[in-house]
């Protein structure tokens, strides 16, 4: 496939009544990438999805497929396929008769609509399942079908809307290899849509993460997870422990000072005062003390690792460890080895 096709808005809203459910967006994905928009329930990425299809018209600003300002344009003039959460195949037509339904409603003969919906089946793994009826598939085979009927007129741009929503966790997993797969392969591009960060960080060229109908942070997930910009963007991309305490400079370094714990940051020109760090509960590593400020309060076994939380000063602090390393029983007085680098300086 090689229609693939850059998408791009330009200060776009969606009011519905008084209700800004997209506000003054802008963003691009680049052909044959894969980006997704992640956020809350509520905070404008479906809405957001369901612009580019042209399921709903922009209140203002302009969207462009290509070269093209499709902003006016009907969905059916857009040249975009979306695959619904819910998969939306017609029960009573086999797997062969779903997928040849749009070139056959786009004007193509049987014959030909039949080749193209068989070599996309094949690309999809589905060969030999042509005669069944959806009911006879399981989640993860609906899913691919959704995907062939969605990708057999090859359209210039390939939405998803919570793809993984009615799968099991370990299908979930499988299903989003197969469609990062498919994309690269293939040099789709793809818009996304899901809550589950873990989701969006293993499929995305990009994320564009929402909130409240604007975009607080976009960029690469490794970009997002190690650099998050907001105290939102730090507790909703992955876990934190977000603590409140003040930046200081010893002997050149920086450290973070919180309830009589130092913490080393990694960057050197930080302004004194007030702030707030993130630590991601994998960063930290534990130390037995005789005595310290924090101490095991709970242990959670969770087979590939042990899940502390510590007694701190300021309440309560979430450590993960490798199931190889020690088991520290609840009351042990502990000291933290942080790496400089792995606290997250954010404004207060």
């Amino acid at each position: 496939m090689t229609r693939a096709a850059s998408v791009r808005f330009v200060n776009v809203s969606k009011l519905y009544g008084g209700v800004r459910a997209v506000n003054n967006v802008s963003f691009e994905v680049a052909a044959g990438t894969l980006v997704t928009l992640l956020g809350p329930s509520g905070c404008g990425k479906t809405t957001t999805l369901r612009l580019v299809a042209g399921l709903e018209r922009a209140s203002s600003g302009q969207i462009f497929i290509g070269d093209e300002d499709v902003t006016a344009l009907g969905a059916a003039e857009r040249d975009v396929s979306m695959v619904f959460q819910s998969y939306a195949l017609f029960p009573h037509l086999n797997v062969l008769d779903n997928v040849m339904y749009g070139p056959l409603a786009s004007g193509a003969k049987r014959a030909e609509a039949q080749d193209m919906a068989r070599d996309k089946l094949g690309l999809l793994g589905l060969a030999g399942f042509e005669s069944r009826l959806p009911s006879e598939l399981s989640g993860g085979q609906q899913q691919r079908v959704a995907v062939a009927r969605a990708i057999v007129l090859e359209p210039r741009v390939l939405l998803f809307d919570e793809p993984l929503s009615n799968l099991d966790a370990r299908l979930r997993r499988k299903v989003r290899d197969e469609i990062r797969e498919l994309q690269q392969r293939l040099g789709l591009t793809v818009l996304y849509v899901t809550h589950d960060q873990q989701e969006a960080l293993a499929v995305s060229d990009k994320v564009i993460v929402m909130d409240n109908a604007v975009i607080a942070q976009e960029g690469a997930p490794q970009e997002l997870y190690e650099r998050p910009c907001s105290r939102f963007l730090a507790d909703f991309i992955g876990e934190s422990n977000l603590i409140d305490g003040e930046f200081r400079t010893q002997d050149g370094r920086a450290e973070f000072h919180a309830s009589g714990v130092s913490i080393p940051l990694g960057v050197t020109h930080v302004p004194p005062g007030a702030k707030t760090v993130a630590l991601r509960p994998d960063r930290i590593r534990l130390r037995k003390a005789t005595s310290a400020p924090l101490s095991i309060a709970r242990r959670v076994y969770l087979g590939h690792s042990w899940e502390y939380t510590l007694a701190a000063p300021w309440g309560e602090l979430l450590v993960v460890a490798p199931i190889r390393d020690e088991a520290l029983p609840p009351g042990q007085a502990v000291e933290l080895d942080i790496d400089p680098g792995a606290a997250i300086p954010l404004e207060r």
